[in-house]
């Protein structure tokens, strides 16, 4: 059996369309036995660069007005400090989801009363964090709540050993430990199925299948997705992604 393997292919999300999303896109997913996701940041960050070298001759790239540098190693930033050090606010000393919901409010955050700890925490981080991460960064350790196919961190119950590598703002891959327990992942399904019910859309579906084949036996994994378009649209200086997708989906015109 391989212990490296990887996949890309096009993919269908009904998520709207903008300048960085379209229903169709591309994506490579790859999956290393016994790495974890330090691996994974390692590996983004080195792939980016080399396809950098060998498509433009060069690691320093232009973006609109901005300069970015994709010489390895990037930057790597903790989800809760990013938000401490931009906010002040330390989400790790609130335990609480209506604390966690009234904290965001007073950082005029637009938040919802349901959302659980960690959504609240990645609300917070996208509208205060997001926008501002324009050279490379692995933003790591994501709330457990938002992250149901990722390992809990070692070192926190709270989090998981989770990474989203943003560039220019953008979201350009996201990577994990894997989930390899398959009673703790039953226990994930079972929390996103109850919050499907409640009326999440974004959330998942218990997977008996998937499950399965846990049970069977997986070694510990690091895996990573990147959205191939975006990457396109780097190096390409492009300002939207319908310039580098042959065939984008296209709003109706008004009536």
């Amino acid at each position: 059996m391989s212990e490296r393997v990887y996949e890309i292919g096009r993919c269908f999300r009904n998520e709207g369309i903008d300048t960085r999303h379209n229903p169709e896109f591309t994506m490579i997913e790859l999956y290393q036995a016994y790495a974890d996701y330090n691996d994974m940041m390692t590996l983004t960050e080195n792939m980016v660069a080399y396809v950098a070298q060998e498509v433009l001759g060069t690691m320093k790239i232009k973006y609109g007005e901005n300069e970015i540098d994709l010489t390895p190693p990037w930057d790597r930033k903790t989800m809760l400090g990013a938000i401490k050090e931009a906010t002040g606010v330390d989400f790790m000393e609130i335990y609480d989801a209506k604390q966690a919901v009234e904290a965001a409010k007073k950082l005029n955050v637009p938040v919802d009363d349901e959302m659980n700890w960690g959504q609240v925490v990645e609300a917070v981080f996208e509208e205060k964090i997001e926008p501002s991460l324009i050279q490379p960064c692995h933003i790591i350790d994501y709330p457990r709540e938002i992250s149901p196919l990722a390992k809990v961190h070692r070192d926190n119950p709270r989090l998981t050993e989770r990474f989203e590598t943003r560039i220019n703002g953008w979201e350009l891959a996201n990577a994990f430990s894997e989930l390899t327990d398959p009673i703790d992942q039953r226990s994930r399904f079972e929390a996103q199925a109850l919050a499907k019910a409640n009326g999440d859309e974004e959330a998942m579906e218990l997977d008996e299948d998937f499950i399965t084949s846990l049970e069977y036996g997986m070694p510990p994994t690091g895996g990573m997705g990147m959205g191939i378009d975006r990457l396109v649209m780097l190096l390409t200086d492009s300002q939207t992604i319908r310039d580098v997708i042959a065939f984008p989906t296209m709003r109706p015109l008004d009536k």
